[in-house]
């Protein structure tokens, strides 16, 4: 944690507690008893370096920052690291729940030299992990992390339930909101909201997703940023699902540095971590069929 918080930061974050220890997820959360669960925040880039994980010297980037001190507030032991042996297999049993906001193939360094890669015994235990009951988070570029080779598809694709495949201009847009009692939903309504950020066109999405909230694609400027990339049916934007006995939760929310500030954002990730650590039981059931039937259909 750094020494010091912008005034912003510390105003977002203070704002967040407040509109999450007012709700049924505060409550839930604050009467959480025993040992608080340990989250790996895993933010190394080896591909594209985000503002929003970008370190200054020795401190926090603002995502980091912003998720420790929520979980400081909820008994969450929240470490941040880029460095990936934090995945080897002698040391993967420590973590209770892990969160990624990365970019390309972690095995790799990468451009920016910012940690070790993982090893490919470290990303195999990693998934097993999961596989065998840990908790998983993922935001925005968590999607651009590890590719598929040709019709193979990477075990990490298959794990967190989806894949990225291009962006248009940031805009704002509506998210349907489709599971309103999912822990940390409830701030933004029950219906729709708009929200400004950075969406991501998505690809190897599997029919067994539960969809929390689906990109309403009619709200966007289709042809920007020199392609067609949201031309298509509703798809799902923030989904949770089960990894074998892992909870997997991926919401494309993320890129902007006010998305991270935004206290109904830090309430999900909050609702997120409560339900990926076992805090608190969800039905998440697939329900692609109900609210993106036609979610596969891409644009040509």
């Amino acid at each position: 944690m750094p020494s010091t918080l912008n005034r912003r930061q510390l105003l977002f974050a203070a704002g967040a507690a407040a509109v999450v220890g007012a709700s049924p997820l505060g409550r839930a959360l604050a009467a959480q008893k025993g040992a608080s669960k340990r989250v790996l925040f895993f933010t190394k880039s080896s591909g594209f370096q985000h503002s929003v994980i970008t370190r200054k010297g020795s401190e926090l980037s603002l995502a980091e920052s912003v998720l420790s001190k929520l979980g400081k507030e909820h008994n969450f032991e929240v470490v941040c690291s880029k460095d990936g042996t934090m995945f080897d297999p002698d040391k993967i049993g420590q973590w209770d729940a892990f969160a990624f906001e990365t970019t390309g193939d972690l095995t790799q360094e990468g451009p920016h030299h910012d940690g070790p890669p993982m090893s490919k015994d470290g990303k195999k235990a990693f998934l097993d992990a999961i596989r065998s009951g840990k908790g998983f988070l993922g935001m925005h570029c968590a999607t651009d992390t590890f590719h598929s080779k040709g019709n193979e598809i990477d075990p990490y694709i298959e794990m967190i339930g989806g894949e990225f495949i291009i962006h248009g201009v940031q805009q704002e847009v509506k998210l349907d909101i489709c599971d309103p009692n999912f822990p940390g939903v409830e701030k933004f309504g029950t219906a729709s909201f708009e929200i400004l950020d950075e969406w991501y066109a998505l690809k190897n999405q599997p029919d067994d997703l539960h969809v929390i909230l689906s990109h309403d694609t009619a709200s966007f400027k289709k042809k920007t940023g020199g392609n067609k990339c949201y031309d298509r049916p509703n798809f799902p934007e923030t989904w949770a699902r089960m990894y074998g006995k892992g909870r997997v939760f991926y919401t494309s929310m993320g890129h902007r540095e006010d998305v991270w500030e935004n206290p109904k954002y830090q309430g999900l990730l909050l609702g997120a971590l409560n339900w990926a650590t076992g805090g608190v039981d969800v039905d998440v059931k697939p329900n692609t069929a109900v609210y993106t039937p036609n979610f596969k259909t891409y644009p040509k």
